[in-house]
């Protein structure tokens, strides 16, 4: 079972932690869990049950707390922020729904306020209670304005748990045994030097964008693409050299697609700019973002498009039950107002810095540490068996995550072998030492365990 997008529930680790960590009434709760709900690899059977969540942390039934640096990346303000809860108390007693054909006040503030905050021209919304649906609705819209079908994506990237987002999307863990997937979905390999299939790593010791140039070949020899779709930043993280998403907005331009930009887990001000693209100094067509929008509580994703793709005026393009939900938007409103007053883009960006310092310093007392990556509070620090081959350490990494949440500290792995944290925006300075200092004595723990073994 490959475990790109997170860590998976089938394995012996999981069930070793909860034999020493978990007390009868979350062994009792979590098979009645387990006897309910469909089971899946990242899901049913849970880890483990919760009672709370505020600011930072996770609280569980036997009132553990846990640095929450996972948070399915909904958490920028913080669990249970007052602003957030507040403003959806006050909507909901005020307008709780919005059936089709009608608006509201807090639907139309919210798509304003995108629609100001995002870059260059992107200023028409459509908002969805999810990043596969937002997305899903962005390659119909791609499919209407260019009269054309195929789109080009990433290996290993993630844009949803649908059939179509699964299949513009590039893992194992969504894709494999399925059956047939949406046609037209072409695939090419992601900006990630570590694991690029050019070796630009062993040929010169960096990208040289020869992944841009292939995706530009793609274009050119199928000729019809709709879109090209893509996360910004692969949520592992890995971070494209600045000038890759300017070869391939050009390249776009040149073939007729257009380009969509994934931001769903990380826009919002986690990379230390509100929408991560603002470190490339390039325009998509069609901006989406989601999770941290809901403010934590609220499911919504919304997609930003330019004005000029307006043209889906007489089909029901993307319409959902809950499409301007007044309590999402209002939930959405309240998280912008809160990064904003708080100033805590730039906070993100402050800390991060500080952070990425840490673990690059930690990097030279841990073997294990191939490469430390990150932008603002979106981190990974790779796991590797050998720095010269770059072998992913997906045992130790697996390892160190379980060893991290018996200290305290809750991450998640992806691709196998990277430690992903993904912290909120309202961190604070000594929250965000101790996850690191968790982080370096987990290391350090497991590196002993594999040199008594071996």
């Amino acid at each position: 079972m490959t475990t790109a997008e997170g860590d998976s529930n089938i394995g012996p680790r999981r069930a070793a932690w909860q034999a020493r960590h978990l007390d009868d009434e979350a062994r009792q709760l979590l098979d009645e869990d387990a006897r309910y709900f469909l089971h899946q690899s990242l899901s049913t059977p849970c880890l483990n049950v919760l009672e709370g969540a505020e600011g930072s942390w996770i609280i569980d039934t036997a009132g553990r707390r846990y640095l929450d640096f996972h948070g399915n990346a909904v958490h920028q303000v913080g669990f249970g922020n007052e602003r957030v809860v507040a403003a959806v108390i006050d909507q909901l007693a005020k307008l709780p729904f919005s059936p089709r054909r009608y608006t509201n006040r807090p639907a139309i503030a919210l798509a304003r306020k995108l629609a100001e905050l995002a870059p260059g021209d992107l200023s028409r919304v459509l908002f969805t209670t999810s990043g596969a649906t937002a997305n899903s609705a962005a390659i119909q819209l791609a499919r209407v304005a260019t009269g054309r079908h195929k789109t080009i994506s990433m290996w290993d990237a993630f844009h949803g748990g649908t059939l179509d987002t699964i299949s513009v999307g590039g893992e194992a863990q969504f894709r494999a045994g399925i059956g047939p997937l949406l046609a037209g979905t072409e695939h090419v390999p992601p900006p990630e030097p570590f694991r690029c299939p050019f070796r630009c790593l062993d040929r010169i010791g960096a990208c040289d964008l020869t992944c841009a140039r292939y995706l530009e070949y793609v274009l050119e020899k199928e000729g019809d693409v709709a879109a090209v779709i893509a996360e910004t930043v692969r949520n592992t993280p890995s971070i494209p050299p600045p000038e890759y998403w300017r070869e391939v907005r050009a390249a776009c331009d040149r073939h007729g697609a257009l380009l969509i930009l994934d931001e769903v887990p990380h826009a919002l001000g986690r990379t230390g700019r509100f929408f991560t693209v603002e470190h490339f100094g390039i325009v998509p067509d069609i901006l989406v973002i989601g999770k941290g929008l809901g403010g934590g509580i609220m499911p919504l994703a919304a997609l930003i498009a330019r004005d000029g793709l307006n043209v889906a005026a007489d089909r029901a393009l993307g319409h959902f039950t809950h499409e301007k939900n007044p309590v999402a938007c209002a939930a959405g409103l309240a998280t912008i107002e809160e990064i904003e007053q708080r100033g805590l883009v730039a906070k993100a960006a402050e800390l991060g810095a500080w952070a990425l310092e840490e673990l690059r310093s930690m990097q030279a007392r841990h073997q294990l540490i191939g490469d430390v990556r990150g932008l603002g509070l979106l981190m990974g620090v790779v796991l590797v068996h050998d720095r010269a081959t770059r072998e992913p350490a997906d045992d130790a990494a697996e390892a160190v995550m379980y060893e991290c949440l018996s200290r305290g500290l809750s991450l998640k792995t992806t691709m196998g072998n990277v430690l992903h944290l993904s912290a909120p925006l309202t961190v604070t300075r000594d929250e965000l030492g101790l996850a690191i200092a968790i982080l370096d004595d987990s290391l350090t723990a497991v590196e002993r365990s594999v040199s008594t073994d071996a």
